[in-house]
């Protein structure tokens, strides 16, 4: 089994939220190394990358969605 924790830490922001682009790429900054440990453990484990990949875009985007849906109730 895979563990999540190998991957290490998120930094936190700099960039206030109100500074968007620069806060955004940060964030891209930030997650890129998670994430790309988080394909490579997948990929250990047999999964496809791309279907990985798509995965994690798919279960991003329900984060998105939800918080969406909280903000409008």
């Amino acid at each position: 089994m895979n563990m999540i924790s190998g991957i290490g830490s998120v930094t936190s922001p700099t960039r206030p939220p109100s500074d968007f682009l620069a806060h955004e790429t940060e964030c891209r900054v930030a997650l890129r190394p998670a994430i790309e440990g988080l394909l490579d453990m997948a990929v250990s484990a047999g999964w496809n990358r791309r279907t990985a990949a798509s995965t994690l875009m798919f279960l991003a985007a329900q984060h998105v969605s939800a918080a969406r849906s909280e903000t409008e109730t």
